[in-house]
């Protein structure tokens, strides 16, 4: 067994996770579902009716079979007469047999359609619910864990509900009839064996916590797999340049050691569970059905009498078989739903409005007021990312956010868009404090081209009519003109229509900004963010896109972020900040006559002398 404190993220996962698994032992754990199978409640009354009367035609075969051995195989009637008796207890088998098939069918088809209709929900409001949450969630939540959570957690719910559950409540029903038919038969005999299976209840309670825990637990090993893999798939080319290749394997092969360990021990107790129910139940009927074989010896019951009591003992023995592997599974169950009901009560750090306040529309785009912001990021709370900032705009003023890299530049756009709230401080838009607009109002009226252009895996009309969902095709490639990426985008071999591969692998850096910039044209928003929006394109392209991007700036308020002073100096103010603070604020030539930080900054990208400026 490979060691795997080694590998110190998978070896801090597993030792946290194993800790959370003690602290969250619910028993009640699937209780968290029931949100999810209210809405289908008549559904549910139907396949319980129809499992009940499949339950009801298996209870019945034993009775049917013991008139078949009475009355048609015994008795001191006529020959003739027992054939005509065995005809109809035969008719009566069948159709007690056509009965349990068309009711098992029906059982089948209703919680089979339960299960995958509630798994359905639940995904997409795991899914639903992850997506709203603010960046300080993915922050201290890796990605694969939450796909993890979302398949394969989803798919063992599935099991349950759309499988096991029903088997378990069937062979409940099933072994309870079965039951309370040997003790009305045999009533002296079966209350004994009762008793005894009282005390195979006792440890198959205690070793059912344990499965249960193991369970949680190798789940937690399989989501830390997905993680890494969801991790170094999104890097494969840094991983290759560098050669890692074995090493991310050899990662990878420890946290699956890891999950196989977990889910090794889960199974073997699990399966000594299973044995200890099935061993000692089998047991305590055998005795009970010794006892019967004694009273057919000493002329107490009929031969009919004792099939009817093999019967109802083979039932009873099967349906406890199938309610130990069915336990289970329930166990397994209440883990995974313990995970989603996790991610279901997560809350965004980023609150709605109780009462969301209208966006007036201003005339040229969008005011901005920034008073008195003070921010840390939650990750690192005992360094500012601003402080102290207070800034204003008018309706359609170009303003460009420039210095050193941790300046706090891409924080003011992240306060911009509420993806954070400040702890001190306010924003303003239109005059409305934007903790007091929904969110979708806020957002619906802010245009972002990030530094990272985000490309999809669909087609470049797609793409770009991400921008506005309701855009027709003509507005799409207006948009795409715009931007300077109509000519690219139709030497595509299919031009519009081409699949442009996961993250846009099939495009330059270039054509995947322009791209970017375009779904942001066709949006057509009041308030422009650009941030670093030409850092990825060669010198031609880059003035292209400058033109367009000037276009674009026409009528609205934009705030540019550019390390490349050469694409802010036409900005109407820049803005200078370091350590989180405005420095400064002017024109390219004002601040250059100044010689302070902007004028450094110049300097070194123009290969001037500050007294050149």
């Amino acid at each position: 067994m490979p060691n795997t404190k080694a590998l110190h993220p998978v070896a801090q996962a597993a030792s946290a996770s194993d800790a959370q698994v003690d602290k969250k032992a619910n028993p009640r754990s699937l209780s968290g579902l029931l949100p999810f199978l209210r809405p289908y409640r008549a559904r549910i009354l139907g396949a319980l009716l129809f499992l009940v009367l499949a339950a009801m035609a298996t209870l019945a075969f034993p009775l049917a079979l013991r008139g078949l051995l009475d009355q048609g195989m015994g008795g001191t009637v006529s020959h003739g007469d027992r054939l005509v008796a065995m005809r109809e207890h035969f008719l009566a088998l069948f159709g007690v047999g056509a009965a349990l098939g068309v009711f098992s069918a029906a059982r089948f088809y209703a919680v089979t359609w339960l299960g995958e209709r509630v798994t359905a929900d639940l995904r997409n409001a795991v899914y639903g619910h992850v997506l709203k949450q603010s960046p300080q969630f993915f922050e201290t939540t890796q990605t694969g864990e939450v796909l993890s959570r979302i398949t394969t957690d989803t798919t063992v719910v599935q099991t349950v509900v759309g499988s096991s559950f029903s088997m378990g409540l069937r062979s409940l029903v099933m072994g309870v009839g079965a039951m309370g038919m040997l003790i009305a038969t045999n009533p002296v005999v079966m209350t004994q064996v009762l008793g005894i299976l009282v005390f195979v209840l006792l440890p198959a309670i205690y070793f059912g916590r344990r499965v249960r825990k193991l369970s949680r637990s190798a789940q937690d090993r399989v989501a830390d797999t997905s993680a890494i893999a969801a991790e170094v798939l999104n890097a494969v080319p840094v991983v290759q340049s560098y050669t890692q290749e074995a090493a991310e394997t050899r990662r990878f092969a420890l946290a699956s050691e890891s999950a196989f360990d977990t889910a090794r021990k889960r199974a073997l107790v699990r399966s000594g569970l299973v044995a200890f129910i099935i061993s000692a139940t089998f047991a305590a009927l055998l005795w009970g059905l010794y006892q019967g074989t004694q009273a057919v010896l000493a002329g107490k019951i009929s031969a009919g009498h004792l099939g009817q009591t093999i019967f109802y003992v083979i039932l009873l023995v099967s349906s406890v078989a199938v309610l130990a592997e069915v336990y289970g599974d329930v166990l397994r169950a209440a883990g995974a739903t313990e995970r989603l009901m996790e991610l279901l009560a997560s809350r965004s750090a980023v609150a709605e409005p109780s009462t969301a306040l209208p966006l007036p529309a201003v005339e040229g785009g969008s005011s901005l007021s920034l008073q008195n912001l003070s921010f840390n990021y939650p990750s690192r709370p005992s360094q500012a990312a601003l402080a102290d900032f207070s800034l204003d705009i008018r309706p359609g003023e170009t303003i460009a956010l420039v210095g050193p890299s941790g300046a706090g530049k891409s924080t003011v756009f992240h306060l911009l868009l509420r993806f954070y709230d400040a702890q001190a401080g306010s924003i303003r838009l239109n005059g409305v404090a934007t903790n007091q607009l929904s969110l979708t109002t806020l957002r619906a009226g802010v245009g972002l081209v990030p530094q990272d252009s985000v490309i999809f895996s669909t087609s470049a009309m797609e793409n770009i009519r991400y921008g506005r969902p309701e855009a027709s095709d003509a507005e799409v490639i207006q948009a795409a003109e715009a931007a300077f990426a109509d000519e690219f985008i139709r030497r595509l071999p299919e031009g519009y229509a081409t699949f442009l591969g996961e993250r846009g692998v099939r495009l330059s850096g270039g054509q995947r900004q322009r791209i970017s910039i375009a779904r942001a044209m066709l949006k057509n928003p009041p308030l422009l963010l650009l941030d670093e929006a030409t850092s990825a394109l060669d010198a031609e392209s880059e003035r292209m896109v400058q033109a367009a991007l000037e276009a674009a700036m026409q009528h609205r308020t934009t705030l540019v972020i550019a390390h490349r002073l050469a694409t802010v100096q036409r900005a109407d103010r820049i803005v200078v900040m370091e350590h989180g603070r405005i420095v400064d604020i002017g024109t390219h030539a004002e601040l250059s006559a100044r010689g302070g930080l902007y004028a450094r900054l110049a300097a070194l990208q123009f290969d001037l002398q500050p007294a050149d400026l």
